[in-house]
């Protein structure tokens, strides 16, 4: 049986994987990750486990919020300290529910559980799953302070978001630009996934502001805008496929997927 665990408490996930060998199944573990972006970006390049052991609470938010940013068709065990989310989890006909910390008969019971579904149980309950995520929301304009004033902008004006030392600067399509006080991680978890991408650890980029994409000679992907930047943008070869998928892809806003670069 070859798991992922979605953990962010390491000692939780050590304990987790101790208790496992200890079942009565044998156990590979997969993977290990500790946040919705590792666990989107593990989905998305790695093929799909028998079973995922996911805790509700992770560090960058509730881990439901992965099911509107990749598909997810793999069953699921939720694990938490909360018990007041065991309803919600329930409702969806969620495979078991640990509380923590976790028991071994009630490891082994989830796992036997498991085991026993079949091909019909597997299909209704991952059917279900994708309603535990609430409908994603983006912001559609932003407030940027201009002296003494908010001066509002839509969207659909801005080319691309430039971080250096510290400081964040929007880049309009005009030409224009103005200091923003949020971080890119900030800026990018705002955005809808289908028209902005995180390019690398200084750009965030719109997709329509893309004038041209020139493959470099190591393979990587050097993006033009139509708007002059401040530097070159240059997407990693480790993250071009996935950023010409993204050019390329057509995605309404329930069918977004988010692309993480490292």
């Amino acid at each position: 049986m070859r798991l992922l665990i979605v953990e962010d408490e390491t000692v939780a996930s050590e304990n987790l994987v101790a208790m496992l060998a200890e079942t009565s199944f044998a156990i590979e573990i997969e993977g290990i990750t500790e946040s919705i972006e590792q666990t989107v970006r593990w989905l998305q390049t790695h093929p799909p486990p028998d079973l995922i052991f996911m805790d509700i609470h992770l560090s960058d938010g509730a881990a439901f919020s992965i099911f509107n940013i990749v598909q997810v068709e793999i069953p699921v065990i939720f694990t938490t300290a909360y018990d007041e989310y065991a309803l919600e989890a329930f409702k969806v006909n969620s495979i078991d529910y640990l509380l923590k910390p976790i028991k071994m008969n009630d490891l082994q019971r989830a796992l036997d559980k498991f085991s026993k579904l079949t091909n019909a149980d597997l299909l209704q309950y991952l059917s279900q799953l994708v309603h535990l995520a609430p409908a994603p929301t983006y912001k559609d304009k932003l407030l940027i302070p201009v002296k003494d004033k908010l001066l509002p902008v839509d969207i659909v004006h801005i080319a691309c978001f430039y971080t250096t030392d510290k400081n964040t600067c929007i880049y309009l399509k005009d030409g224009k630009y103005y200091p923003y006080h949020k971080t890119l991680d900030q800026v990018i978890a705002s955005l809808n996934p289908a028209d902005f991408i995180r390019a690398n650890k200084q750009y965030v980029i719109a997709r329509d502001s893309v004038k041209h994409i020139t493959v470099w000679f190591d393979s990587r992907l050097l993006i033009a805008l139509d708007i002059e930047v401040p530097e070159r943008i240059y997407i990693s070869k480790n993250k071009a496929a996935e950023f010409k998928m993204w050019m390329t892809r057509r995605t309404s806003v329930d069918e977004s997927r988010v692309l993480y670069p490292k």
